[in-house]
């Protein structure tokens, strides 16, 4: 490493492979640059947050709530992706996705934190840490929360109503109201009422002797009043009908149906609309005098004693049972709806009317707008996303004869792999490191393990899961390997948040088919992706050879698609030990301390915060030695006050440190005297940034991590996490371009501002050439100018692309 201001050559381990130039053509004819929009969510601070920490210690600043509170700073994130939709570079049908997403993100938030947050009120807690001078009670938490949601829910009804659904009229989208329909439609309507409708319903009169129906979480209803024409002189009565979770939202409505003046191509009428504009047949001889949606959220946050349980798999069952009738934490309602009557629905709901109950103008549920129908096959090209192939690593990649067989005989001759060299053979030339979306999960991930299941040679496979898809190819090829007779043994995490009722599926699946199964770890949530694959093979050690999957991402061929994360595959002896003591404590009774520590994986809750301490450490005596010392992370959330005082600790010593950090944040960069050298980075764009990296300068010779963590207490103290280090110059190479194409991203980033506050677009590109992954004398220069022009997610497309050419362009010369 060369000391600050020395000069010298290029470094071979930091410097960057040169871009083609065909790729930067290619860049440059990419969308054109977004015009600079400066906005910092939310549009008006809070009072509550103090926003200038000069001066302050770094005790003070960690242990103030009104520096850093968990609850706001995630609205804050949430702010971001609805303003996402008003950026210049994303296109009018992911305009209205993004604004979907926010409306999904604010039901898990209301029923994960505010739901604990109404807990700890109801139990009377005044302070979350009686330690704290500067803390906020449950009560004025949920009080911010609420004023903050409200100003969100306004803004994106706002952006939706008024720009972003007429402009997808203009295009042929319409959600279609009742009034824009003619009498064909209305009468086609209401045949499909009566015919597959109407049967589903149950109207519940309100009064003594009908009591309150119960009421799934995130359930539409309709209220609605009545009066019966044999007693007019009597009072209205109300009624209450809950929409059927098991119907689609959106019924499709062709052009014909269009009233006179009307037009659409692709239209889409609300089921609640169906079933308002036929409630005579629910309600036959009455007389129905007003109809208002609304929608119920409960708390998910259930108290949970593992302790004393006997079998998690009952208390998880257990508990899922139970939140069907939790108490309540939000009330939608449709703007129109009377007072009156929504104070008699809070009052039936035990909901505070001025703080928990929101009016919404226009349709609820605004999640369900990602389901919408649309046809995007048939939309103008420049309303989605360019469609992005995704694409086998370029060493999974098939031959030229591989893929003329394919097309002769159909996907390799009926045998997914057949005629392709096998995953292992690959593995043990060298490692592998696989980046998902842009690289296929089905070609790398998915593929050990089904190769896996069908070798005879594979004697036993292990995998832990915590979130995977409902119709998992993950679960079938474990299912099939222990049905072979191969050794499984599967840690199903029951305690992932709204996955319990999957994973008990799974769990059973599993056990059925002859896995050993194991449910979690009392105390602990099992977060790590890990997966060990065990080979006989002849030119083995004893006969044996382990695989090892270690991932930042779910084994879920359907989140792979849309978030980034990397695997590591290896056969590297030291790191497959640390992954089989690992799953001796998963399954097991096993203490890695007390027989010599793991040796190269980071494991929490054991190592790995001592781990990532140490490394830090040697950064600050790297800058007090007068090297140049930088750190680099890139992470979900990060708010561990250990980690966040090292990072302080750090910057005050000189070390540069740059945090890539999608969501909570507690850091304050850019302070004087604080945080001088030190620049925070949120992403939100096409794909939502999952992976997890941690690169440390090391003079010039850079130590790269990846692994399940963020640096949040949760992770780092009360889950089983796992990161692996990354030692292979060429994957090194690999992590070095996507840190510099999240750091000069000028698309998707926001920058944090010493306020707490964040910019977009970003303006501190410049200050991250210092970071840790670069070598200062040799910059990024074709790297920056790609993400500058293109944004990361479009720049890695690209350059995912020219790999897997180069490889196939190799072997067809070949």
């Amino acid at each position: 490493g060369k000391r600050a201001g020395e000069g010298g050559g290029e470094d071979a381990n930091s410097g960057c492979v040169p871009i083609e130039a065909g790729i930067l053509r290619a860049a440059a004819q990419q969308q054109p640059q977004a015009s600079c929009m400066y906005v910092a969510p939310p549009p008006h601070p809070s009072d509550a947050l103090v926003e200038d920490v000069t001066g302050l210690s770094i005790a003070e600043v960690l242990d103030n709530e009104q520096v850093y509170n968990v609850e706001l700073s995630w609205l804050a994130f949430n702010w971001r992706v609805a303003l996402t939709a008003q950026h210049d570079s994303v296109p009018l049908w992911e305009q209205l996705r993004f604004l979907a997403i926010t409306s999904a993100n604010l039901d898990e938030f209301f029923a994960k934190r505010v739901g604990g947050l109404m807990r700890q009120r109801l139990a009377g807690v005044i302070d979350l840490n009686a330690k704290q001078s500067h803390g906020f009670s449950p009560a004025e938490q949920l009080a911010l929360i609420s004023q903050s949601v409200k100003a969100m829910v306004d803004h994106v009804y706002e952006d939706l109503m008024g720009r972003v659904l007429p402009q997808l009229r203009r295009h042929g989208v319409s959600i279609v109201d009742y009034d824009m329909l003619n009498d064909t439609g209305r009468q086609a309507l209401a045949t499909f009422f009566r015919l597959q409708v109407e049967v589903l319903l149950t109207p519940i009169k309100l009064d003594p002797g009908h009591p309150f129906p119960v009421l799934p979480s995130d359930s539409l209803n309709i209220s609605v009043l009545i009066e019966d024409p044999k007693n007019r002189e009597g009072p209205y009565l109300h009624a209450i009908v809950n929409l059927p979770s098991n119907l689609p939202r959106w019924h499709p409505v062709p052009s014909s149906y269009a009233a006179e003046g009307e037009r659409w191509e692709q239209g889409f009428v609300l089921l609640e609309q169906i079933i308002i504009h036929n409630l005579s047949r629910l309600f036959g001889g009455m007389n129905v005098f007003g109809t208002h949606t609304f929608r119920v959220t409960r708390n998910a946050e259930l108290e949970r004693h593992e302790e004393d349980a006997d079998d998690l798999l009952d208390m998880i069952s257990y508990e899922l049972r139970e939140r069907r009738f939790a108490p309540f934490v939000r009330l939608e309602v449709d703007a129109a709806m009377p007072s009156d009557l929504v104070s008699l629905i809070c009052s039936e709901l035990q909901l505070n009317l001025e703080e928990e109950v929101y009016r919404i103008p226009g349709m609820l549920a605004l999640a369900d707008l990602q389901s919408l129908p649309v046809e995007t096959n048939w939309l103008d090209p420049s309303l989605t996303y360019v469609p992005a192939k995704t694409r086998p690593h370029p060493r999974l990649a098939p031959t030229l004869v591989q893929r003329v067989h394919r097309r002769q005989v159909g996907d390799w001759g009926g045998k997914r792999w057949k005629g392709i060299r096998s995953i292992f053979s690959v593995i043990r030339e060298a490692d592998l490191l696989v980046h998902h979306p842009y690289q296929s999960f089905s070609s790398s991930t998915q593929r050990l393990v089904e190769e896996a299941a069908r070798d005879p040679d594979v004697v036993a496979i292990k995998a832990t899961l915590y979130r995977t898809s409902s119709d998992s190819p993950i679960i079938a090829a474990l299912q099939k390997a222990a049905e072979a007779g191969k050794q499984v043994a599967v840690l199903v995490e029951l305690k992932a948040r709204f996955d319990e009722a999957r994973n008990v599926g799974f769990a059973r699946r599993l056990e059925d088919a002859g896995c050993n199964v194991a449910y979690g770890l009392v105390g602990l949530k099992t977060h790590c992706k890990t997966m060990l694959v065990v080979r006989r093979e002849a030119a083995a050690p004893h006969g044996l050879r382990s695989y090892v999957h270690v991932g930042t991402g779910n084994y879920n061929p359907s989140t792979a698609r849309v978030y980034t994360d990397f695997g590591l595959l290896t056969c590297d002896p030291e790191i497959c030990s640390d992954v089989v003591d690992l799953f001796k404590f998963l399954t097991g009774m096993h203490d890695q301390v007390a027989v010599g520590g793991y040796r190269r994986l980071l494991v929490a809750n054991t190592n790995m915060r001592e781990q990532f301490t140490r490394l830090i450490e040697a950064e600050i005596e790297n800058a007090k030695l007068g090297y140049h010392a930088a750190i680099t992370i890139k992470t979900n959330g990060l708010d561990d006050k250990r980690m966040v005082r090292l990072l302080y600790e750090a910057c005050s010593a000189g070390v540069r440190v740059d945090a890539i950090v999608r969501g909570v944040c507690s850091l304050r960069p850019g302070v004087r005297g604080l945080s001088e050298h030190m620049r925070v980075v949120s992403i939100v764009g096409r794909h939502l940034e999952h992976h997890r990296v941690y690169c440390f300068h090391n003079r010039g010779d850079p130590l790269y991590y990846i692994g399940s963590a963020d640096w949040m207490s949760r992770n780092l103290s009360k889950r089983v996490e796992v990161a692996a280090p990354i030692v292979d110059p060429t994957l090194r190479q690999q992590l070095q371009e996507v840190l510099a194409l999240a750091l000069f991203d000028s698309i998707n980033a926001w920058d944090m501002l010493p306020n707490g506050r964040y910019v977009k677009p970003a303006f501190q590109m410049d200050d991250s050439l210092a970071a840790a992954p670069f070598n200062p004398e040799h910059p990024p220069v074709e790297l920056k100018r790609m993400a500058e022009r293109m944004g990361c997610h479009a720049a890695m497309l690209l350059l995912t692309k020219a790999q897997v050419d180069r490889a196939f362009k190799a072997t067809k010369k070949k």
